[in-house]
């Protein structure tokens, strides 16, 4: 309410639950200023400071403890079929659309469960979203539109699915090519996007920074060659879809938002296979395509820290990524 001290900038982290900025000086030092205060503020050569971070964000702290995380874990079971049902229902000569309706009928049918795209209109998408999933195919590697489109045999799909149950938001993302030419180069691709998000989720220890996720990613795309783009990534998730902190898919070691426990995150990594340039595609104002028609793969999971480190909570059978983390 403005009521705040802006030439309170401490050099050691406030206490939570505060809300503040992390912000990485002109002359590299870190302070922290609240979040009313930031915006209007100039620091040394009269430069905005580099945010590192949005915000310190809770989720209702006090009640994710280690008992909500299996409550929660319960919940966002529900994606488990998705492994089971849905992969195997998405195969060569599937419609794009048959797929957003088979999740539809599956929200439907679990008593607690909505979608979080129906409705969803945020600044970087046209309009309501108005389908149950994301179905990016070949160059297409997010926010992809369901459309009046058969699968071809050969075609890299990511799916990307959001759902609240009983008010918990699940998100999770898995690529795959169906039929049986598989080029290994896509493979590849998938296979990156993979270990990258095992190394971010290994490196979400308490005590540890998100840098240190989002550094982990990166590394694993260097280390495959792949461009990085930081338009998009992981992020807050818990009561709502998309919250604080954005997670890049690069970035800092030891720097950014101390990660505690009870926080609840969905790490996503994505990747070109030649470009980190993207643009909308204008017939529906939402799919993202790759700018040079490269195509792309994408992995993600929601993610809760604990004491013992993190847990993934959108579990899939058969996904070595969740047998490791199962807390």
């Amino acid at each position: 309410e403005g009521n705040y001290d802006c030439d309170y900038m401490p050099d050691t982290e406030p206490s939570f639950p505060e809300w503040y900025y992390e912000i990485e000086n002109n002359d590299g030092s870190i302070t922290y200023q609240h979040l009313e205060c930031v915006g209007d503020t100039l620091f040394g050569n009269g430069k905005r400071p580099k945010i590192i971070i949005r915000s310190n964000t809770h989720y209702d702290r006090d009640t994710i403890t280690v008992t909500t995380h299996e409550y929660i874990y319960e919940e966002m079971g529900f994606v488990y079929w998705w492994n089971r049902d849905l992969q195997e229902f998405t195969t060569v000569g599937t419609n794009l659309l048959e797929i957003d309706e088979f999740v539809h009928q599956r929200i439907v049918d679990r008593p607690g469960a909505e979608s979080c795209y129906v409705d969803y209109a945020p600044d970087f998408g046209t309009g309501p979203f108005a389908h149950y999933i994301c179905t990016s195919v070949n160059d297409a590697v997010l926010h992809g539109v369901p459309y009046d489109s058969n699968l071809k045999d050969g075609d890299l799909v990511s799916l990307d699915l959001a759902i609240n149950v009983d008010g918990w938001v699940a998100d999770s993302a898995v690529s795959f090519v169906v039929g049986k030419d598989k080029d290994p180069e896509d493979l590849r691709l998938i296979k990156s996007t993979q270990e990258a998000l095992a190394a971010g989720i290994a490196a979400a220890q308490p005590g540890n920074r998100l840098g240190d996720i989002s550094h982990a990613i990166g590394d694993v795309a260097r280390a495959y060659g792949y461009p990085i783009n930081l338009e998009f990534g992981g992020h807050g998730v818990g009561r709502i879809m998309h919250g604080d902190p954005h997670v890049p898919n690069d970035g800092r070691a030891h720097h950014g938002y101390k990660l505690r426990p009870g926080l609840v995150i969905a790490i996503e990594p994505w990747f070109l296979k030649t470009t980190d340039e993207i643009y909308q595609d204008p017939k529906d104002g939402w799919t993202l395509r790759s700018e040079d028609g490269s195509r792309g793969a994408h992995s993600e999971h929601t993610i809760a820290i604990t004491e013992s480190g993190p847990i993934v909570l959108t579990q899939r059978e058969g996904d070595p990524i969740s047998a490791e983390f199962r807390g």
